[in-house]
């Protein structure tokens, strides 16, 4: 996407494509930047170079009665790939050998952690957070605790459905289903959250934490998005203008920007600092995620939908 001239460029045959290749999940390929892989509703993962601007691979890495992938990472050039079945499988490059974990069923999200990449984060519906390392995946590393019963000592239900590790620290943020927004801290004997907030009365879907790590951007599924403080548990601030429920949301690795895509079709680019939108293009299909590049002020976003697959570039100008 060029946010300049507001224009998108499709890098897919049109013509063939079918709901069985929506793209689910996104990653960088290398350290470097220059591949881009999609995780395909059919098992399906792609390889895009953004470089050549070519898909160069595809090779199938789960079944469709396993579920769509729920995500997607790379450590020490083998793949980790995570399906709603709960499967989480590494595989092993130059071999048909692979690691399989089983995190529970119902895994909504899997997240890697970027200081630590053979760790991983999973959790779903009545599945609740689990860190895992891919050297040792017999048992998790960490395992949460649900929170106390409520006021009528009824159990409180779990439904994580996006997560995210803390930079310099061993801290991990997670939205659920329910509006909660909850931080964990595996460096402590306690299991259950260290902090728990919430916001609006509707599903939290997606979240990102923004360059400076006290604060964390969520969005649910009515396109409301708002920025809350993660010492304290209050909003900071809301960010308008979404028309829809948020599929997934990125907060840039060094500026104050965050990009949020959706079912309302838009690409969103907001600033952080006056939470104004600095950016909008229309990209005609409904949006299931987006990646953005830290090597420098370039945008390279990845946007899938239910009938198009999109990679694009685009340029921050502020």
């Amino acid at each position: 996407v060029s946010l300049a001239k507001k224009q998108a460029f499709n890098f897919c045959e049109m013509s063939h494509l079918s709901r069985e290749q929506e793209v689910c999940v996104l990653c960088w390929g290398d350290v470097h930047e220059t591949e881009v892989l999609l995780g395909c509703a059919n098992g399906e993962v792609k390889t895009f170079s953004t470089e050549k601007g070519v898909f160069t691979e595809t090779r199938l890495c789960g079944q469709i009665d396993e579920g769509k992938f729920t995500g997607l990472a790379v450590v020490d050039s083998a793949l980790v790939t995570s399906v709603e079945s709960g499967l989480v499988k590494v595989w092993k490059e130059g071999s048909t050998d692979t690691v399989e974990i089983n995190a529970g069923k119902s895994v909504c999200r899997m997240r890697q952690n970027p200081a630590q990449r053979h760790r991983v984060g999973t959790g779903g519906k009545e599945n609740g957070l689990k860190v895992w390392d891919l050297e040792r995946p017999d048992t998790p590393v960490f395992t949460a605790k649900n929170v106390r019963n409520d006021w009528l000592d009824l159990r409180v239900p779990e439904w994580v459905r996006d997560l995210a590790f803390v930079p310099d620290s061993d801290k991990i943020v997670t939205c659920t289903g329910h509006h909660q927004v909850r931080v964990y801290d595996p460096a402590t004997p306690q299991r259950r959250p260290v902090l728990e907030t919430q916001f609006g009365e509707y599903p939290l879907t997606a979240l990102s934490l923004p360059a400076s790590p006290v604060s964390v951007v969520v969005g649910n599924t009515q396109g409301q998005m708002a920025v809350l403080d993660l010492r304290k548990g209050l909003v900071c601030g809301s960010l308008k203008g979404l028309a829809g429920g948020v599929r997934e949301l990125q907060c840039h690795p060094s500026l104050p920007l965050v990009a949020s895509c959706g079912l309302d079709r838009f690409l969103r680019v907001h600033s952080l600092e006056d939470r104004s939108v600095q950016h909008k293009v229309y990209l005609k299909s409904r949006l299931n995620c987006l990646l953005l590049s830290s090597k420098d002020p370039q945008v390279r976003g990845g946007f899938g939908a239910n009938s198009c697959v999109h990679t694009h570039k685009a340029k921050i100008v502020k």
